[in-house]
Order: structure tokens, then C-alpha cells, then sequence
């Protein structure tokens, strides 16, 4: 059976721990050992410990693949928790699948992808980038410049706002995309100077940030003159970066650390307890954190580590996640809420708006890619 030696279960945690990325990744590497210690704490995973095999993807998609053929084929794990740009998805991805292995990926994308080996525990475009321009729309920005690192989620993301952009009677003042790592953007912000938009769409990821934000810091153009709403910038790259760099811009999220609840206050006092008392936990880490509780549900639930069996238990399961009830969709996505929030002078987000419940997670956009849809039922799976 997957995974399974005489008194434990391995699993591997695949997450860039060297690189542009690892800053963003290292802290959901973190909350997923949590998860994994809190459920060895009581008592495992069908009676047995959980023993997590980490690797480091090292910020380049071949590494994810060769790792996760690895994690697979040699330590013979049940499931694999990881990934963070969609390139390091989609080159695990044929090892999953040649492998009939799962892989529990973490972070918010671009949709345009489901496969039966993949649970998407981040949000689909309909629960992050469409909402945020609604919000945007509500408050006059429709002139919207979209910058983003240059891969597949940025340019996908992009293809579906413009055409949202576009039926909804805005205007897309421009588009840009730098290197992942890139880190000169003054080309790009003259550009946007010279353009004049009312808000900027920033999918740049990983330390692309940094200078993108202290370049546009120094040009003068502040949150007030013209503010950036990101998807990829949350608690720990506010704080890596320096609050007052991103102060009064936006982001959004399913999941920000200010949420009300017990089970959020739980999440964040472990998190701080078994890593510091100065840690902030983000929207990554927390589905990072969900993922293993989901999993060893459908394990349980399943009674068995076999992937299909795992994957047929895990739809329709529920799980009073930090972020709120989540379930999981027979597309192997979660029902999600959606919020924006504020970046304060403390590095927390005030949530400015948001859904009053979860969101239906829809992998393919009606406008960008009609026709298409995915998903599973008993019958025809």
C-alpha cells in the first residue's frame, strides 16, 4: 500500500526552499508540518504516525518534477502536499498522473486545468481575480493596467480578465510581463505612468515584489494615487517586504489572518507557538494546513491510502477550515469565500469586502474558454 511501512505513513512535502519562490514557500512548507504534527498528536492517520519526507523544488519547475518522481517512485509516499507556481504544477503533473499518485496543491491559479490526480486547495479565477474586479468596477477603476511575472498563471489570469475587462466595458491600459526573479521594472513603470490607469492587477510572484513596489515607491505613486490590488502578495511577503512598502494597496484572498473565529485563532496561536511568537500565517499556508486535514478525512472516510479510493471519498467531505467552511467540489476544488483586504501599517489586512458564502469553484472561465468544464461523478469516473 502507498506510503505505508509497519508503523507509519510517509508523505512528502515538495516546496521551494531555495530560490526566488522560497520565500513565499517556506512558511506553507511550515503550516503543512504543523497539520502533519497536530494529527500524529492524536494519534496519526488509520491508527499510524505520519513520517514527512521534505524536499526543496528550488524555485525551478524540473527540480518540482525530478523531486516529485522521487517523493513517488522511491520513498513510496501516499500523497504528495506542494507547488506553488503553476510551471512547477504542471510539470508534476505527468509524473502524478503516469504514477496514479495525488498531489494536494496549495495555492490560487488560473484555472484552465483539472486532473483526477490534483486536489486545488487554492481558488479557481471565479474566487479570487474575477471577484477582485467586481470590487474594482464597484469603484470606478475600470481602467486597469495588468503586470505579472512571465508564466502560466499571470498570462492565463490575464487572457480571462481582459476579456471580463472587455465585456463589462472597461479598458485594459496595458500589459507587461517580467521574468520570474526579474527585478528592474523601469521600463515597465514608465509605461504605466504614461498610461494612466486607475488600478494595477500585480500576478508578479516571489521577490519580483520587492523591487517592483520600491521602484514604484520612488517614482511617487502611492496607494492613494494608484493603488495595486495583488494575488500573489499576502501576510508573510508583507512582512518579508516591509509593511510600509505595500501599506494602503490591496490584495485578495479566501483566507487573512484578522478573520474572526475560533477556528482561525487556533490556527494562528499553534502556528505561532510551534514557530514564534512574531510569525503571521497567510492564505498559502492555511491551505497548505487544510490540505492534510482533507486528506487524512478522505483516508479515514475511505479506509484505505489506495489514490482512487482516497479521491472518490475526498468529494463532497467538509472541514470548518480557519478561513471558514470549505468543501470539496467533485472537481477537486474547494467551495471557497472571497474577500479583499487592505494592507495596514501592522502588516495585517482589514478585510474591505467579501462573499457572503462560498463560492462554487468553476476551473474553466465561460468567456476565455467556453465550452469547457471538468469534474467527476461515480458513474462516469
Amino acid at each position: 500500500m502507498p506510503g505505508e511501512e509497519s508503523d507509519s505513513i510517509s508523505v512528502g512535502v515538495l516546496h521551494s526552499l531555495s530560490g526566488t519562490m522560497a520565500m513565499s514557500e517556506i512558511p506553507v512548507r511550515d503550516a503543512t508540518l504543523l497539520a502533519i504534527e497536530e494529527i500524529n498528536a492524536a494519534g496519526g492517520v488509520l491508527g499510524k504516525a505520519l513520517n514527512p519526507i521534505v524536499e526543496d523544488g528550488a524555485s525551478e519547475p524540473a527540480t518540482f518534477a525530478q523531486k516529485a518522481q522521487k517523493l513517488v517512485q522511491q520513498d513510496g509516499v501516499a500523497a504528495v502536499f506542494g507547488g506553488w507556481t503553476s510551471a512547477s504544477r504542471k510539470a508534476m503533473l505527468p509524473v502524478f498522473e503516469a504514477n496514479d499518485a495525488l498531489l494536494w496543491y496549495p495555492v490560487q491559479f488560473e484555472g484552465n486545468e483539472c486532473s483526477p490526480n490534483i486536489f486545488y486547495l487554492g481558488a479557481q479565477p471565479n474566487q479570487q481575480i474575477l471577484p477582485a474586479l467586481q470590487w474594482a468596477f464597484e469603484r470606478q477603476m475600470t481602467k486597469i493596467y495588468l503586470l505579472g511575472s512571465d508564466y502560466v498563471f499571470p498570462r492565463t489570469a490575464n487572457l480571462i480578465l481582459k476579456k471580463h475587462i472587455e465585456d463589462r466595458g472597461g479598458q485594459v491600459a496595458g500589459e507587461d510581463y517580467v521574468a520570474l526573479g526579474g527585478t528592474d521594472f523601469s521600463s515597465v513603470i514608465n509605461k504605466i505612468k504614461a498610461a494612466q490607469p486607475k488600478v494595477i492587477f500585480n500576478t508578479l510572484n516571489g521577490d519580483s515584489n520587492v523591487a517592483f513596489f520600491k521602484q514604484l515607491q520612488a517614482e511617487g505613486l502611492t496607494a492613494e494615487s494608484l493603488p495595486v490590488i495583488s494575488f500573489s502578495i499576502a501576510e508573510q511577503e508583507a512582512k518579508a517586504m516591509g509593511p510600509a512598502l505595500v501599506e494602503g494597496h490591496y490584495a485578495a484572498w479566501n483566507y487573512f489572518q484578522s478573520l474572526p473565529g475560533d477556528a482561525n485563532r487556533d490556527f494562528v496561536a499553534a502556528y505561532r507557538a510551534a514557530y514564534g511568537e512574531d510569525e503571521v500565517v497567510d492564505d498559502p499556508m492555511e491551505a497548505g494546513y487544510v490540505a492534510v486535514y482533507l486528506w487524512k478525512a478522505a483516508v479515514e472516510k475511505a479506509g484505505s491510502l489506495e489514490p482512487e479510493s482516497v479521491r472518490k471519498a475526498a468529494w463532497g467531505l467538509s472541514f470548518d477550515a480557519p478561513e471558514g467552511a470549505v468543501r470539496v467540489a467533485d472537481n477537486q476544488s474547494l467551495h471557497k469565500a472571497v474577500r479583499v483586504g487592505k494592507l495596514l501599517p501592522d502588516g495585517q489586512f482589514e478585510v474591505v469586502w467579501g462573499t457572503d458564502d462560498p463560492v462554487e469553484p468553476e476551473p474553466y472561465d465561460s468567456l476565455a474558454f467556453p465550452g469547457k468544464s471538468c469534474g467527476w461523478s461515480e458513474a462516469g469516473s
